[in-house]
């Protein structure tokens, strides 16, 4: 177990703050990040170059390093031996929260297993700001990021979530964009959508439609910028369909052929637990079933 009061009393080590920066405009900069950036004694940035412009225009002048997904394994561990040895340090993004789709998390997680305070500086985030301006439920909704880089495992996932009753999540660079969409449509049907791209800056704009009147915008408009797509979930009507129809394509097949069924489209091991889930057994049950 462990348990951190971030401000009660002397703190053994130096603290880890997680410092949202803006998602594109500068007057989302918070106070309390920018005086938390001019206090600590280092931060480290996903893009220096970026950051650098960020720390200039509000006067900043605090030790700046490189820390991404291809140097976090060596800058790591010298990040946590300067953080034992008493010196705190901001860990920023180019664009928004920290360890939201990036490597921040890694060097949170063990900050963390080494007993060392890991504080949040909220601010921007393009997920729930998209999310807020879409349109959809925003009572229940799960983040899923960026979806893999080739479409077998695109489709695998999506169909993961394709009974989810959630507004859905997604983060999407404006290459792909249009592929997408494309295989939202084909595995879910025409859910409604919201496409959301350069939110809060000057061409800031929101696309809501259904799935396929998304897909024909961005074929008549060059997609650009960083795009977050929020889709809705199943509603109650869809779920008994795709309930009824489940039930009626795999109920005469015995367990290795349904696994086989799904095989076509995703890895073994997501075969399993999809036919788990259908069956609403363990995967367990299923491996056994087909190994004995």
């Amino acid at each position: 177990m462990n348990i951190q009061k971030s401000f009660q009393g002397l703190q053994q080590y130096g603290s880890l703050y997680l410092v949202a920066t803006p998602i594109g405009n500068l007057e989302d900069m918070t106070m309390r990040a920018i005086r938390t950036l001019q206090e600590v004694a280092l931060i480290a940035a996903e893009d220096t170059r970026n950051t650098r412009k960020l720390l200039t225009h509000f006067e900043i002048k605090t030790r700046l390093v490189s820390y991404h997904e291809h140097n976090k394994e060596a800058s790591g561990p010298e990040l946590i031996k300067l953080l034992l040895q008493g010196e705190s340090i901001a860990i920023v993004s180019d664009a928004g929260l920290p360890a939201i789709s990036d490597p921040g998390a890694d060097i949170a997680r063990d900050a963390i297993a080494q007993g060392i305070a890991v504080v949040p500086i909220p601010g921007a985030n393009a997920a729930l700001s998209s999310l807020i301006v879409s349109g959809l439920n925003t009572d229940r909704f799960t983040f899923v990021g960026f979806l893999p880089r080739d479409k077998k495992s695109i489709v695998a996932l999506l169909q993961q979530y394709a009974a989810y009753r959630e507004t859905l999540i997604f983060y999407e660079s404006p290459y792909r964009i249009q592929k997408t969409l494309q295989y939202m449509l084909e595995c879910w049907g025409d859910r409604q959508a919201a496409v959301a791209r350069e939110l809060t800056k000057r061409h800031e704009e929101i696309v809501r439609g259904h799935l396929s009147q998304c897909i024909a915008h961005f074929n008549e408009h060059q997609p650009l910028g960083e795009f977050c797509i929020i889709v809705e979930g199943l509603n109650d009507a869809e779920l008994e369909k795709l309930e009824e129809a489940s039930q009626a394509w795999w109920k005469e097949l015995s367990i290795a052929e349904h696994v086989k069924h799904y095989e076509s489209s995703m890895s073994h091991k997501d075969a399993m637990k999809q036919t788990a889930i259908d069956r609403g057994v363990s995967k367990r049950d299923v491996y056994n079933e087909i190994h004995r």
